[in-house]
């Protein structure tokens, strides 16, 4: 758009048709016609064609307008209304899609006269929070019977692209996993989950990654949900969820559930002391364990015997 806006509305007279035709005699006559309402009525929209009047950007040749800028930038640009008419037309301007203000008196009505051009000021806000990308726009002018003509605006914003997310609030709930995604970058997202848990003797839920059917513009927070209708009635269980985006952006969330069924207190009791001693026993035998699945032995020949065998382990473990 160009850097500076006229401060008021300026009308134009449009040249009388006769003069068209005398400018386009050598022509044939078929031809002089088309000529002559093309230059009068340019490239109108066909809604504004049937009210008699047209809008288009000032200075012809552009079907739109297009403006590059960075958040909060101020563009300026012109449109023209053009009333190739006996009579004259009141036409509202107002704006979509962005924070669009109008000169003067646009907003409730500006007078047309016969037989001529309005060319109206006006300005289109970059949202201080817009991502870097393209964006969508339009200029919208209604007459009083209800005519409505647009032309669109075509945004890009500037500035770098960082793709980054969090995935929060990680929750196990009675038959599925919630858990929130936050777009922490500044480009939209189209993220893909994976979920894994892990019980005492084994693993228990293997999702592998999938792509989700959200978009996450940046700075959105949205709530999602994992199903896990066939969890374990007993057990214990360590949950991993691991969200990506193109871009690079990744992360993981971990949260640990004890599942047992819901019989009379003593024995909901004794079930998570079993579900811990177990989940202990597990533990300590992975201490022990080195990565080639033997347990270490200690110069006794006792699995883990010894305190120069734990050492043993322990440095192994490490």
């Amino acid at each position: 758009m160009p850097s500076a806006a006229r401060a008021l509305i300026r009308h134009r007279r449009l040249p009388p048709v006769r003069a068209l035709f005398r400018a386009g005699a050598v022509l044939p006559a078929g031809l002089c016609l088309c000529a002559a309402l093309g230059t009068v009525l340019g490239a109108a929209p066909r809604a504004s064609a049937a009210a008699g009047w047209s809008v288009a950007p000032a200075g012809g040749g552009r079907p739109s307008f297009y403006a590059e800028g960075t958040p909060g930038t101020v563009l300026r640009d012109t449109v023209s209304v053009t009333n190739p008419g006996r009579a004259p037309v009141v036409v509202r301007l107002s704006g979509t899609g962005l924070r669009t203000v109008f000169a003067a008196r646009a907003g409730t009505g500006i007078r047309v006269p016969a037989r001529t051009r309005a060319e109206v000021p006006f300005t289109v806000t970059v949202p201080a929070g817009a991502a870097p990308g393209d964006r969508s726009a339009a200029v919208v002018a209604r007459d009083t019977r209800g005519h409505t003509a647009t032309v669109p605006i075509r945004l890009r914003v500037g500035g770098p692209e960082l793709a980054a997310l969090t995935v929060e609030h990680l929750a196990v709930h009675a038959d599925r996993i919630t858990y929130e995604l936050v777009n922490r970058g500044t480009t939209v997202l189209v993220p893909r989950v994976a979920v894994r848990a892990d019980g005492i003797l084994g693993r228990v839920l293997d999702h592998a990654a999938r792509p989700l059917p959200v978009r996450l513009r940046p700075g959105t927070r949205l709530k999602l949900t994992e199903p896990w209708p066939d969890r374990p009635a007993l057990d214990a269980v360590d949950v991993r969820l691991t969200v990506t985006a193109p871009g690079g952006a990744h992360d993981t969330a971990t949260a640990t559930a004890h599942f047992v069924p819901w019989p009379a207190p003593a024995a909901t009791a004794g079930a998570l002391l079993l579900i811990t001693g177990a989940a202990l026993a597990a533990h300590r035998y992975r201490r022990r364990t080195p990565s080639g699945g033997r347990p270490v032995r200690g110069a006794d020949g006792v699995a883990g015997g010894g305190p120069r065998g734990g050492a043993l382990a322990e440095g192994a473990v490490k």
